[in-house]
């Protein structure tokens, strides 16, 4: 169980309000105790009215004996002095002269008003407000005397105090109650809830920080169905045919000749390399894939990709061309990845480029890294479509893709590649003029000498 009593309260409101209303409480006493001190012998005032006013009504003759607890002190133009009730056993001292004073001695107050024969009459009875503690007796006594006054203000002030807490504390926890109500609604699976908010204080910036969760958590969601729903379109289009010429093998209707098994060979490989490629991509964002590092020179890396999309493309008119240095700086990276990533991108680049058209593979050193881009004259892409080309099952245009057997997770597994060595990739496109992939890799030397250049097709 917890120590603090406040945190048994189940709302921050809660919380907030009684914190402000325990601080104004002990903010209030402590004030009453410093006014009281302060003003501990403003009593006196009304104390010596009231001693002279009755000092005159005994010189009158309006009270007959003297009071309890009250000493009359007559001292005559000769100066004797006459004791009449208590004997109080202090004697105030002699006040000559035709005007009222008084004063205090000890714990008692005194008045003095001069007699028609030319002497005085003394009034002395102890103080209220006087005690034998002294000051504290005295603060005591100021405020006993109007600890109804003090009574009213406190509780005034705690009423206001507990208005504005109630005020404040409902735009301070709104935003509070809203993550609430949108961390409900995300257990449902909804996540377009958006929390509000105008302030910068810590409440604002856990807001801007759920709002920023739920976005991605909402874009997360939308690329889990969206591969789900790629993904079984994928698998379903090869296995579809399949199934139909094994139907229609069984049936009768097609005969098991050798074109027939070529359709189906071609489809199963499909499925084998969609399949493949999914683990491949699984494993690269996991982390799952060691990197086998080692110095790769990147020219003859080029050369072989150069060769094996010769002979893949082999049906296809459209110039392959690479110009990079003839000593670029070795890269401490996997061939077999970095193969894979350049690979992807010069097959791209031949797929969607026209009869006739160009693809260049060029290669520089930059900022450390070696840059290496693979530019096209194709058809381009347009500028909507840049941010997700890196996505999985993306399409820029999926009717033409899937006609050349795209899969749509080869830029996917490029990107993965490259940012497994430390490096970046991106794409910039000219829509009707071409586009250009570019990643880079970190050199493993940064001090190895500069390039010159070279000219291959």
């Amino acid at each position: 169980m917890s120590s603090r009593p406040l945190e048994r309260l189940p709302t921050i409101r809660g919380k907030l309000g009684a914190t402000i209303v325990i601080a104004v409480a002990i903010t209030i006493l402590i004030s009453y105790a410093l006014i009281g001190f302060a003003l501990r012998n403003s009593p006196r005032d009304s104390e010596a009215i009231d001693a002279l006013a009755l000092a005159r009504a005994i010189a009158s003759g309006e009270v007959a004996e003297p009071l309890p607890d009250t000493m009359v002190v007559r001292r005559s133009a000769t100066g004797e002095a006459t004791v009449e009730g208590v004997n109080l056993g202090v004697l105030p001292p002699d006040t000559p002269g035709r005007i009222p004073r008084w004063g205090v001695i000890a714990n008692y107050v005194w008045a003095s008003i001069p007699t028609d024969d030319g002497g005085s009459l003394i009034v002395l009875y102890a103080s209220p407000t006087r005690g034998s503690l002294g000051r504290f007796s005295a603060t005591l006594g100021f405020l006993q005397s109007v600890w109804w006054q003090f009574m009213l203000a406190g509780a005034i002030a705690a009423v206001i105090a507990l208005v504005l807490a109630r005020w404040l504390a409902r735009g301070m926890t709104q935003p509070l109650r809203d993550m609430a109500e949108a961390s409900r609604r995300m257990q449902t699976g909804d996540y377009s809830t958006r929390v509000h908010t105008s302030t910068r204080d810590e409440v604002g910036q856990l807001a801007t920080a759920f709002n920023r969760m739920s976005r991605d958590l909402e874009h997360l969601e939308a690329s889990r169905r969206d591969l789900v729903a790629n993904v079984s379109h994928e698998l379903k289009t090869p296995i579809t045919a399949i199934r139909a010429h094994l139907e229609n093998l069984l049936d009768g209707v097609e005969q098991p000749d050798p074109e027939i098994l070529q359709v189906m060979l071609a489809q199963s490989e499909r499925l084998g390399r969609l399949v493949e490629q999914l683990l491949d991509l699984s494993r690269l964002e996991s982390g799952e894939v060691p990197l086998r590092r080692e110095q790769v020179a990147l020219p003859p890396l080029v050369a072989q990709v150069m060769s094996e999309i010769e002979v893949a493309s082999a049906d296809r008119d459209v110039d392959v061309l690479s110009e990079l240095a003839d000593d670029l700086p070795t890269i401490e990276a996997d061939p077999e990845r970095v193969h894979q990533v350049i690979f992807n991108l010069v097959d791209n680049a031949v797929r969607f480029t026209p009869e006739g058209g160009e693809v260049r593979i060029e290669a520089h050193r930059h900022n450390g890294s070696i840059e290496v881009s693979v530019a096209d004259t194709g058809v381009g892409i347009p500028a909507e479509a840049l941010p997700r080309l890196f996505e999985r099952f993306y399409r820029v245009d999926p009717a033409r893709a899937r006609e050349d057997g795209g899969t749509g997770i080869g830029l996917a597994i490029a990107r993965s590649v490259v940012e497994a060595h430390g490096g970046t990739i991106r794409a910039e496109s000219d829509p009707g003029r071409g586009s250009t992939f570019t990643f880079d890799l970190p050199i493993s030397d940064p001090a190895a000498p500069a390039t010159t250049t070279r000219r291959d097709q």
